[in-house]
This record gives C-alpha cells, structure tokens and sequence, in this order.
C-alpha cells in the first residue's frame, strides 16, 4: 500500500523539509503564472495596447473565480494532509473521495452562474464599452473550462498533502509549454484575437489535469479510491467545508482587487495596461510567498495530525524568518527594476504604460514585509485548522480596499488607488497575528500538561 513515494514532514529537520518542499511549488506556481502571463506578452506585443487592456483587465476577475476553486481544493487537502499525517489512510481516502464530490458541484454551479452573469459582471466592473466584446469572449471561454481547472487543482492538491510537491511542477512545465505554443499558433498565425489565448489556457490545464490523474493511477496506490470510499459519512461533508469555503472565500477577498480593477478602469486602457502589467509581474515575483504560505499549510496539517505542535511553532518561525528577508529582496527588484520588467509586456516606447507601472510600484513597495507575513499566519492556522480567523482577516482585507476605492477613485491621481493594496495588507494582519499566538499558546501549554 505504501510503495509511492511521500514525503513525511513530521520527521527530519523543519527547514530543509520546507525548503525541499517550497521550491518546486515556487517553480510550480510560477508556471501557472505563465498562463495568463504568456496571454498577456503574446496580445500585446502581436495585437497591441487594446489587447493587453482588455486580458490585463481580466486579472482579479480570473484570480477570483479560479482562487476560489483553489482555495476550496487547498482546504480540503489540509484534512487530507492530516489524515496521512495520523496514518489514517482509510479516512484519507474517504475525504478524497468527499473532495472529488465537492469540487464538481462547485466547480459545475460556477460555469453555469458565469456564463449567464458575464457581461452584466464586466459592466459591473466599469469595462469600456470598446473593449467589452473581447474581454467577455475570453471570459467566457474560461468560464466554459473551470471544469478543468478544478480537476488540476484538486489532483495537484491531494499529492501536494502527500508531501509530493514536485511531480505538479513537471506537469505544469509541460502544460505551459503547450500554452505558449497554442498562444503563438492561435493568435498569430490563425489570426483568433483574445480568444484564442482563452482556448490555449483551457487546453493546457486539460492536459496538466489528465498527467496528474495517470501519475496517481500508476504511482499512488494509495489513493486508489473504492466503492466504500464514496459512501457519505455523517459530517464528512461539513468537516470539509469548514476548512474549504474559508479558504475559497480568503480568495473571494479578490472582490476587492476587482474593486481596485473597476477604480483602475475608470483612467483609461492606458492605465488598465500599465496596471495589469505591473500586478503581472508583482504576482511572480510574490510567489515565493505564495509557494511558501502553500508548504506551511501543509507541513503544519502533517505535524497538528501526528501532534507535533513543537514542530510546527519550530517551522512557521523560520518560515517568517525567510520570507522577512525575501520580501526586501522583492522591494529593491520592484523598486529599480519595475520599469524594465514592463518592457515584456509592452514596447519601451509605450512610455505612458510604462510609466504607469512605475508610479504602482514606488507606491506599493515598502508594504511587502506585511505581505509575506500574511502567508505566514493565514497558511499556519489553516494548515491547524483553524479556518474562521483566516477568512476574517481577507475580510479586513477587503474592507480597507474598499474603503481606499471609494475615498480617493476618481477624486485624485492614480497613486492615490494604488495605495489600496498597501493598506489591505496592513489590515489583514490585525486578526491573524493575535490569534496565532493565542491558539500556538494554548496547544503548547497542552503538550507540556
């Protein structure tokens, strides 16, 4: 039953485990960014400002309805990593097999209410009226393939709680490779628009999906599902949920970048150009945090399973530790060097674009530390399980963007917008920081009774 190859993180030094894990889920995701990235290089360099407006204006919009599939994958896998942790492979299995279940119902509902709600959402979001058909056809296609995408993030998840973090990586190469090559082919060559950069996403993540579900037929026996394994269980479901829709929610926080979106849209494509470009590149630079905040969750879920709290207050403190000094490496990568990351996405001489890059980043950059500490707490607790907390946090979150949006767009410059995220990180801090320490003390004064 245990031929595969795990990675047990609940023996064996907390930083070398976290840093092994960390790595190919850092490349990992930095593939997945390459989705919408390449998306974004191929329309506006072979199409033009228009094009990349109207996929860069896509963003939040996608990070909200993708993240929310993500971060209920996420949550459900933390169960998943604490029953391996136990070594309770038959409940491991069950909640797999609940998981699956899950994901399609959710992931079947949000195709259907998107697909009927797109153009009244895209109007929702202040999209001109020059650029509506391309944006509501690209999303639309997305929509159509968030099947897809629930697939990969759901099998990428399950192995991930098993502590394989790199056979999703090797997938993800692949499949981004297929994404560029289609985005080149379809737009250029086929002459497609926006639209064919949709079909190239949707057809790559089908193939990252159908790697991971033969890798775990041939490699993980003991994922194999049964008959038994799919029989409903009292509370199975609500056990899943509360750790699931916290996290899809802690995504649903997107609500308010999409706010910042609309504020953004209300400048003109220049602007949307620009802010798209300079959010493409903070979110790769940002995924160091991000990956890391992934290998918490589960490096915490393994060890709160076998009850190693010590363990786990052992790894969160060096992962801060780590992500404290990566955070003043991305302040002087964004600082002096935002304008010519730009330049990938559009021709230097594009120089308004550009240059409203640049006002995003010198007004951003110093709240990066506040970011990454986010990923810290909010990854910890939830990897515990403790999901409430981190969903209140991304509500702060949400309401001190919301609150900048409404006090300053279109009543000042558009600095005065972008302080929006600096904020939101500051605030999503004030529930998550206390309550780590609150529920680390605690489970730490048991151990010791």
């Amino acid at each position: 039953m245990n031929k595969q190859k795990t990675n047990d993180m609940t023996v064996g030094n907390p930083v070398r485990l976290i840093i092994q894990f960390m790595i190919p889920m850092f490349l990992g995701n930095i593939f997945q960014q390459l989705y919408n990235i390449v998306d974004s290089i191929v329309a506006g360099q072979f199409i033009g400002v228009d094009a990349l407006a109207a996929i860069g204006s896509t963003g939040s919009l996608m990070f909200f309805v993708t993240g929310w599939l993500n971060g209920l994958s996420s949550g459900f896998a933390i169960i998943v990593a604490q029953m391996f942790g136990a070594k309770k492979y038959d409940d491991m299995r069950h909640f797999v097999a609940m998981s699956i279940y899950l994901m399609f119902g959710f992931a079947a509902a949000m195709t259907i209410g998107f697909l009927v709600f797109n153009v009244p959402i895209l109007r929702l979001m202040n999209s001109p009226a020059d650029l509506m058909g391309d944006v509501a056809g690209y999303m639309g296609i997305i929509y159509a393939g968030l099947l897809v995408t629930a697939a990969y993030n759901t099998l990428a998840a399950f192995l991930r709680a098993l502590g394989d973090s790199k056979s999703p990586l090797y997938f993800l190469i692949i499949s981004a490779g297929i994404n560029v090559v289609l985005d080149i082919v379809l737009i250029r060559f086929a002459g497609m628009g926006v639209e064919g950069c949709a079909y190239a996403t949707v057809i790559a993540q089908g193939v990252s999906a159908i790697c991971c579900l033969v890798y775990i037929k041939k490699k993980y026996p003991i994922l194999h599902l049964e008959k038994k394994n799919f029989e409903l269980r009292k509370g199975s479901m609500s056990k899943l949920m509360i750790l699931g829709i916290p996290m899809g929610l802690q995504f649903s926080t997107a609500i308010g970048t999409i706010i910042v979106q609309s504020a953004v849209n209300i400048y003109g494509a220049t602007y949307m150009a620009g802010f798209s470009a300079a959010g493409k590149i903070q979110n790769v630079i940002g995924m160091v945090a991000v990956s890391m905040g992934a290998t918490i969750a589960t490096y915490v879920g393994q060890n709160r399973g076998a009850g190693r709290m010590d363990r786990v207050k052992q790894g969160v403190k060096y992962s801060w530790i780590m992500l404290l000094v990566w955070s003043v490496v991305e302040m002087a990568l964004v600082y002096f060097g935002g304008k010519y990351f730009t330049y990938l996405f559009i021709s230097p001489s594009q120089t308004d674009v550009v240059q409203v890059s640049v006002i995003y980043f010198r007004t951003v950059f110093w709240a990066y530390p506040f970011l990454c500490t986010i990923f810290v707490f909010r990854n910890a607790l939830q990897g515990m399980g403790y999901g409430m907390v981190p969903m209140l946090g991304g509500v702060f979150e949400l309401v001190a963007r919301t609150l900048i949006v409404v006090l300053v767009a279109g009543r000042t410059t558009f600095a005065g917008v972008c302080l929006a995220d600096p904020m939101a990180w500051i605030a999503a801090l004030i529930p998550l920081i206390p309550y780590y320490y609150y529920v680390m003390g605690k489970h730490m004064k048991a151990m010791r009774q």
